[in-house]
């Protein structure tokens, strides 16, 4: 092995080109879910994105085929990081309805770009529909839809088998995973990170009647 590479064979600058290049493919992530939250996606420019991370419009296509692109990328995201939070909450729960309690509270401890990013989620929703223009595009488009799907399967299996234990009320399943699922996924259609009503507030409010739908009562806090 030459004197310049590293254990898996490949150059220093190499390397370091490509955690830069990762580093500034999340700087072009962050500002998309900026402006797109905010200002909507209609309203963004690929320009406006651009100068933000202080980059030349053309530069945006060495990291992503089009704005539309860069939008699939961020609702694969998404949706991967909330697949994965509901999975370690719901694993191995002993009691399916403390696990349920926990994962509502868990849908609303939200730092602001995650806000701002579930805002992005839910409008630009329909987007998934359209055929991608580019192989890339297509592909994160297809990502997005596949792991939409598999979020509400996975919220379907779990209340399946909270039903099966008698925790909560039989029903239809994948019915029950999407009036609850709708139910959070109102909020971000007009809930803004600065807005005067706090996030806290917002989450007793909804915590408490996603379980209700679920025929689960919210904790109660302890008699003084």
């Amino acid at each position: 092995m030459s004197s310049t590479q590293d254990s898996n064979g490949r150059h220093p600058h190499t390397t370091r080109r490509s955690r830069d290049e990762g580093v500034r493919r999340a700087e072009i992530l962050d500002a998309a879910i900026e402006r797109f939250g905010r200002n909507g996606y209609e309203n963004t420019k690929w320009a406006d994105i651009a100068e933000d991370v202080g980059i030349g419009p053309t530069a945006l296509y060495h990291y992503f085929a089009s704005k539309q692109h860069c939008l699939y990328v961020i609702v694969d995201q998404a949706l991967t990081e909330l697949h994965e939070r509901f999975d370690t909450m719901t694993r191995d729960c002993g009691d399916p309805r403390e696990a349920l309690r926990a994962v509502c509270s868990d849908c609303f401890e939200l730092s602001e770009r995650e806000v701002l990013r579930n805002r992005v989620l839910v409008a630009e929703q329909a987007l998934l529909g359209s055929k991608g223009s580019s192989q890339g595009e297509e592909q994160a488009r297809l990502a997005g839809r596949e792991k939409t799907r598999a979020l509400e399967i996975a919220w379907a299996r779990f209340l399946a088998d909270a039903m099966r234990q008698g925790a909560i009320p039989e029903r239809d399943p994948r019915m029950l995973a999407r009036a609850m699922l709708g139910l959070y996924n109102s909020i971000w259609h007009w809930y803004r990170p600065d807005q005067t009503l706090l996030l806290p507030t917002l989450a007793q409010f909804f915590t408490a009647r996603m379980l209700a739908v679920a025929g689960v009562l919210p904790e109660t806090a302890p008699a003084a």
